[in-house]
């Protein structure tokens, strides 16, 4: 085990013991805990925004070859902003971080959900509020500083039916969209709390509605780094876990396709 992932896997089981999760098991550090992968598949399903570049993969070589060996490969080729992915801070903050500058320790920490889902429900216009998070608090526990926040509204069992995602499918346009997000206001409360991360399982950490982007201004300007269309949270409980975000380490980017986990203590 390399240095680095030990002293991750280290702190996380000092972490998990002191919050009454399972004790370490000195054959395998991660004894006690299953892997929940959050990342919706890259193909021809992905959900993308809808101005920009869907999700493609052109095969350019596939079969047995005349030396005798199998050989297949493909081009790739998407908007950043698409399918499970990672915004940076400099994709609404001059200035900012861009991908290649988030390190490591930014983009996990304990995980602490959020579930709006009944308010998702009723109205899928929904923007989390500051009233949420207390709420939310007041049931599992405070928010911490490090953590990394994730909103559950139960919008990613409509993946990959664009239509019921977005809320509307017309192809470049996205002044009709409706799904859930978070509100400026809240953004601002994990602002001053200090998380290191927040996600939601929609495709905008502001709801489809919003024309101006408060909550990505609020954060990117925190340089708080922001996951989007994240899968299965529904099979991560809102206290407990541990969040490791990894995208595509895409230099200058504004934004990478990201494969998330998350470590879950078996009960």
């Amino acid at each position: 085990m390399n240095s680095r992932y030990a002293c991750l896997v280290a702190g996380l089981l000092a972490w998990t013991v002191a919050c009454g999760g399972p004790a370490p098991v000195e054959q395998d550090p991660l004894a006690g805990y299953r892997l929940v992968d959050l990342t919706h598949a890259f193909d021809e399903n992905t959900v993308f925004w809808p101005t920009g570049q869907p999700f493609r993969h052109d095969r350019t070589a596939w079969g047995q070859q005349p030396a005798g060996y199998w050989y297949s490969a493909y081009d790739l080729a998407m908007s950043e902003h698409c399918g499970t992915h990672l915004d940076a801070p400099i994709h609404f903050a001059e200035g900012k971080p861009a991908v290649g500058d988030l390190s490591l320790e930014q983009l996990s920490g304990p995980l602490a959900i959020v579930d709006i889902q009944s308010q998702c429900a009723a109205n899928p216009d929904y923007a989390a509020s500051p009233a949420d998070l207390d709420a939310c608090e007041a049931r599992h526990g405070h928010v911490g500083t490090g953590s990394v926040v994730l909103f559950r509204t139960g919008w990613s069992q409509r993946w990959p039916d664009t239509l019921q995602y977005l809320g509307d499918d017309t192809p470049g346009k996205a002044d009709a969209l409706h799904f859930p997000g978070i509100s400026p206001e809240a953004a601002r409360w994990l602002v001053d709390r200090g998380v290191a991360a927040v996600g939601i399982d929609t495709a905008s950490i502001d709801p489809g509605q919003s024309a101006d982007f408060a909550a990505h201004q609020v954060l990117a300007g925190d340089a708080v780094p922001i996951l989007e269309n994240v899968a299965s949270l529904d099979q991560v409980p809102e206290r407990g876990a541990y969040l490791l975000a990894f995208p595509m380490k895409i230099g200058s980017g504004s934004g990478a396709p990201c494969r998330i986990a998350a470590l879950v203590p078996h009960k």
